[in-house]
């Protein structure tokens, strides 16, 4: 297949770019570099396959040739992110995925989005299933973020509806892994590089707060196989293993042999209770689950914070 990716230089679309080199397919990668990295590409332009366009996803899109897939991975996605680019981030949820499905429905391609968790908002129901329509403050300053990709889905499945198209919903859960950025925000990156300096680890809230870590490669065999499969509704990727941000903060701390000390801060506001995958529909159509342990997925994370710090 030839499948662009917009978002190509971030965390997530690095990854997947790269996993759809070494499956045999074409890459178009599409990045304004806002968030992304453009070091988390730059093996991949010795591939014969990957193209590259710099390219701002909200304005008019066209590429040239036929396009088999259009998978719209662009949007800031952590929290310091699109409290900083606010309106960005909705246009790219909002004008990047209508660009991007006015793209695959020309090209026949199939579409996919990349949602999150988030359109789950601060969730009243653990684990959170598909079904779920989510507990979201609209005007939050999260709900940038929340919003646009609540939206996304609804513009894609809109498509799917009028124009018959075929189209993949993929709700992310936390992630983490290589090629994240040292100033992500998220608490994976701020631990690990707070704890390989030796400096304070920052818990916000009490530290009871919980979240489900899927390591990135688990994540990209998910993406993949929903590709591939023809599911139209939305599919939770992520892994159902909970636990509290103090126990991950012990965790990361031995994973970097750290001799941090823990300090608690203010919970911003809006910030979810708890975060936990229900991947019962996954399991099912898909025949994915998540293999690599969270305790082996710090240790290789680690091993690539040390080569940034």
């Amino acid at each position: 297949m030839r499948i662009l990716v917009t978002g190509a230089a971030g965390f997530l679309g690095s990854h997947l770019s790269r996993y759809l080199l070494a499956k045999g397919h074409s890459v178009v990668g599409l990045d304004n570099f806002i968030t992304g990295n453009p070091d988390n590409i730059l093996d991949l332009f010795k591939n014969g396959k990957f193209e590259f366009i710099k390219y701002d996803v909200t304005n008019y899109l066209n590429v040239p040739g036929k396009l088999d897939a259009v998978m719209h991975f662009a949007s800031p996605a952590s929290p310091i992110d699109y409290l900083k680019y606010p309106i960005p981030t909705l246009k790219v949820g909002a004008l990047g995925t209508h660009k991007a499905l006015g793209l695959a429905k020309d090209k026949k391609a199939i579409f996919m989005i990349a949602s999150t968790s988030e359109v789950y908002g601060d969730p009243l129901i653990n684990p959170q299933h598909e079904g779920y329509w989510g507990n979201v403050n609209p005007v939050g300053p999260r709900g940038v973020y929340d919003e646009a990709k609540r939206f996304a889905e609804a513009l894609t499945m809109a498509y799917r509806r009028y124009h018959h198209m075929q189209v993949r919903i993929v709700r992310i859960f936390n992630t983490y892994g290589p090629n994240m950025r040292l100033k992500d925000g998220r608490a994976v990156p701020n631990f690990m590089v707070q704890a390989l300096k030796n400096k304070p680890i920052t818990i916000y809230g009490d530290g009871t707060q919980t979240r489900s870590l899927c390591y990135v490669s688990d994540l990209i065999d998910g993406i993949y196989r929903l590709l591939k499969s023809g599911i139209n509704e939305p599919v939770n990727i992520g892994n159902p293993r909970e636990l509290t941000l103090l126990e991950l903060a012990g965790m990361v701390k031995t994973a970097a042999g750290s001799r941090s000390r823990i300090v608690f801060r203010p919970l911003p506001e809006d910030d979810p209770k708890v975060r936990r995958p229900d991947i019962s529909r996954a399991m099912k159509t898909l025949k994915w689950r998540p293999k690599v342990s969270l305790e082996d997925g710090l240790r290789k994370t680690v091993a690539y914070f040390r080569t940034r710090v």
